[in-house]
């Protein structure tokens, strides 16, 4: 136990096994509907939903490990949203590309990330983006989450005309508005646990009143076998020019998807320094590209940290070792999904609300009397929700950012890096418009 303490560093962050093991299960319990929303997508694909199960908890125990004890850091990986509608619906529905080649292209871009990673080329993406869009891309993924966590709860519908509006308040509504009020009340009293036991709540609430959550009929059940789709992935058949447009989608969405989740939940675990300087970044990024390539083998879109990792950060999570109970309880998620679908989304939601209120409280920051900085930075930040995607955003915040310093003549500020990401930026926006 000593040496688990001194490895991660317990008592100097200020934690205890029991903080981390709490904060590692409202992570999971936070992100656990990836394990039945990831195969539902990739199953449209013709892949089988079975074996996709398992291999989404193999990737997310992988990553999730890997960022753990290598970075020793509370964020958990799996198989990122987005991405896996990429997957389905823009490269094998979308263009005719095969399941098999499209986990080439998954693995590809996972080599050319890890390559990038290694040579430090990351890393230094990340110390050459101005403070400014740092704090927006971790405000703009609080907005973005929060977004996620009243869609959940039912409190945001589609509109056909105003594209959102007002959910009308069912049962569902109103436990997740009444787990709501009791997690932020909680939080106020600074109780230990606050959002892990508005979860509890919440799912208990739906037991006893919400007529479409039930007692699970039985606990344990094998995982399905991995074989049909294990290893499957082609690719010779994706080195041709033509699939380079589809690998550079996915190394851009990915690589930003995943900067900008590490940075936002670094600032929410006070791991950025005095100077800004976040010497764990670049053993992440490592981590996430070594993971996607092992997803594209394992047989699953590609892995990237989960912005729900902020939700065990805020309640307590400070080091690796709660990554390492994330990867554990989606171990157990292997034998015991019954009791994990009883957990609706709507006794999560509360979770991601709060989590998003957190994750903007450094937007005072931001001076927005400047326009040079103001207009990057919301634009970074409200195009996250409004696309429903965090590299968009990030793309336009650094395109408008390198545009206004070339037409303003204030580009002393601006360095060779950034500029090679605006422009990146700018190119991968002009690329998604084709």
């Amino acid at each position: 136990m000593g040496k688990i303490q001194n490895y991660f560093k317990i008592k100097e962050r200020g934690t205890s096994i029991k903080q981390e093991l709490s904060g590692g299960l409202v992570t999971f319990l936070s992100m656990a509907y990836i394990i039945f929303v990831n195969p539902n997508i990739l199953s449209m694909t013709g892949m089988p939903k079975e074996a996709l199960i398992s291999v989404t908890c193999i990737a997310a125990i992988f990553g999730t490990l890997l960022v753990g004890i290598w970075a020793k850091v509370p964020f958990a990986m799996a198989p990122g949203m987005g991405l896996n509608a990429m997957f389905a619906f823009t490269l094998v529905l979308g263009q005719g590309v095969s399941w098999q080649d499209a986990l080439g292209v998954v693995f590809l871009s996972g080599v050319f990330f890890t390559i990038i990673s290694f040579f430090g080329v990351r890393h230094k993406i990340v110390e050459a983006i101005p403070p400014s869009l740092q704090v927006a891309m971790g405000c703009g993924v609080g907005f973005f989450i929060a977004f996620i966590g009243f869609k959940q709860l039912g409190l945001i519908v589609a509109h056909p005309e105003t594209l959102v509006t007002l959910g009308k308040f069912t049962p569902a509504v109103i436990i997740g508005l009444i787990t709501l009020l009791i997690t932020v009340i909680l939080e106020i009293y600074k109780v230990k646990g606050a959002i892990l036991i508005g979860i509890l709540i919440g799912t208990s609430l739906g037991i006893g009143f919400d007529p479409n959550v039930h007692l699970p009929t039985h606990v344990f059940s094998l995982p399905p076998s991995i074989a049909p789709i294990f290893g499957q992935l082609n690719i010779l058949g994706v080195l041709k020019l033509s699939f380079a447009s589809a690998i550079f989608s996915f190394l851009f969405v990915s690589l930003f998807d995943s900067i900008g989740t590490a940075i936002a939940c670094s600032y929410e675990a006070n791991l950025v320094g005095k100077n800004g300087k976040m010497p764990h970044l670049k053993k992440v990024l490592e981590a996430d590209g070594i993971a996607t390539m092992c997803s594209g083998i394992l047989g699953t879109s590609n892995t990237v940290v989960f912005i729900e990792s902020a939700t065990g950060i805020a309640n307590g999570a400070k080091t690796g070792l709660s990554s390492v109970f994330v990867a554990l309880f989606f171990f157990l998620a292997l034998f015991i999904s019954p009791i994990i679908g009883i957990v609706p989304a709507y006794a999560t939601a509360p979770a991601l609300v709060l989590v998003g209120i957190y994750m903007s409280k450094h937007l005072s920051r931001i001076n927005f009397n400047d326009l040079h900085i103001a207009v990057p930075a919301f634009l970074t930040m409200i195009m996250m929700p409004l696309t429903y995607s965090i590299s968009n955003g990030i793309a336009y915040g650094f395109a408008c950012y390198i545009i206004l310093a070339l037409f303003t003549r204030n580009t002393k500020e601006v360095t060779p890096m950034m500029w090679g990401v605006g422009i990146f930026s700018i190119l991968s926006i002009v690329v998604a418009q084709m």
